[in-house]
C-alpha cells in the first residue's frame, strides 16, 4: 500500500506560519519526522495571498532532503500546474484532486496526462456534493471513471477517494465509506485505484482516542481493498500496522486481532465472531473502536472506556 504522509498542510497553523515565512528548518523537520513514507502530501489549500507560488519553493526543498515522491494537495489549478515546473520527479506523483464537474476535471486529466501523474478523484461533484449512500458515490465514480478513460487515462491512474467525514458529524458515513472503498475494488475493468485521508475520520474525536480510531479504521479499510492512504506520518505504530498487515507477519497478540478485523471486512464477516483477549484493555480498546465505527454501538466521546 502507498503511504503518503499528511503533515505538511496549512489547516495546521504553525505549518501555515512557517510557510508563510519561508521557514526552511521548520519544513526540513516535517519532511524528516515523515521519512519512513512514499509521498508527501503538500496541502497548500487555495493558495492565495502569502502562499501565492509556495509549490516553487516547497517542492524542490522536498526533493533535496528527501527521496520521497510528491502529492501536490492544491484547490488552485494554476499553482499545481506551475508546481510542475519545479519538481525533476513527475512521473508518478499525485495530482489531490478532482470532482466529477467539468471542464476542472477535464483540465486535471488533461495535467494528469502531459506528466504522467496519478490522479485522486474525489466522489463528489458541485450538484451533488458527497452522497450519503455508497451507491450514490459509486454512481459518481462510474462517471468520472468514462470521463478519464474516454480522454486516456489510464484506469491504474485512478485513485478514487470515497471522501472519508468525521465520526462525530456522521456516524453511519464511517460504513458508508468502507462499503464504498469494497465496492470499487470490485466494479471496475479495468480496475481502478483507492485512496483516503485516514485522519479525517477521527476529527473532532478527544485527542487521546484520534490515533485509536484512526489505526482501527486503517485495519478495516486495508480490509476493504485500500490502495494507498494519506496519514499521520508521525504515528509510527501506524505505520508499523500497515506494514505488518501488507507483509503479514504479525508479531504481538494486538497484531493477530488486526488482522481477523481486516480479514473480517474483505470476507464479510461479523464482528461478534472476532476472538480477542477480554482482559487486554488495549484489545477490548480496539473492539470498542470497531463497533462504533461499523455503527454497532452510538458513538461518545467516552466510548473507549473500559
Amino acid at each position: 500500500m502507498i503511504l503518503i504522509g499528511e503533515n505538511i498542510h496549512v489547516i495546521s497553523k504553525s505549518v501555515r506560519d512557517a510557510l508563510v515565512n519561508r521557514d526552511e528548518g521548520f519544513i526540513k523537520n516535517l519532511i524528516k519526522i515523515q521519512s519512513q513514507m512514499d509521498y508527501l502530501d503538500l496541502n497548500i489549500g487555495p493558495a492565495k495571498g502569502d502562499l501565492s507560488g509556495i509549490f516553487s519553493w516547497l517542492c524542490p526543498i522536498v526533493e533535496e532532503n528527501s527521496k520521497l515522491k510528491i502529492s501536490l494537495d492544491t484547490t488552485n489549478f494554476d499553482e499545481m500546474r506551475d508546481a510542475l515546473s519545479y519538481i525533476h520527479q513527475k512521473a508518478d506523483i499525485f495530482l489531490n484532486s478532482a470532482s466529477n464537474d467539468l471542464p476542472k476535471l477535464d483540465k486535471m486529466i488533461d495535467l494528469a496526462l502531459e506528466y504522467d501523474c496519478n490522479l485522486v478523484l474525489l466522489t463528489m461533484s458541485k450538484e451533488t456534493g458527497i452522497p450519503k449512500t455508497s451507491d450514490g458515490r459509486l454512481e459518481i465514480a462510474f462517471q468520472m471513471y468514462e470521463r478519464c478513460l474516454e480522454k486516456g487515462l489510464e484506469a491504474e491512474r485512478m485513485f478514487f477517494d470515497p471522501l472519508i467525514l468525521p465520526i462525530v458529524a456522521d456516524q453511519s458515513q464511517a460504513l458508508e465509506s468502507l462499503n464504498t472503498l469494497k465496492m470499487l475494488k470490485e466494479s471496475f475493468d479495468p480496475p481502478v485505484k483507492s485512496v483516503i485521508g485516514l485522519s479525517n475520520i477521527s476529527n473532532g474525536v478527544p485527542n487521546e482516542y484520534r490515533a485509536l480510531i484512526n489505526r482501527v479504521y486503517g485495519v478495516l479499510a486495508y480490509g476493504a481493498g485500500l490502495d494507498a492512504v494519506i496519514m499521520d506520518g508521525k504515528d509510527i505504530e501506524l505505520y508499523r500496522i500497515f506494514k505488518m498487515l501488507e507483509n503479514s507477519n504479525p508479531t504481538y497478540s494486538v497484531d493477530e486481532l488486526y488482522v481477523q478485523l481486516s480479514n473480517m471486512i474483505e470476507n464479510f464477516g461479523e464482528i461478534e465472531d472476532i476472538k480477542y483477549d477480554k482482559s487486554d484493555e488495549e484489545q477490548v480498546k480496539i473492539i470498542k473502536a470497531c463497533e462504533v465505527l461499523l455503527s454497532q454501538k452510538i458513538y461518545s466521546n467516552s466510548f473507549a472506556q473500559v
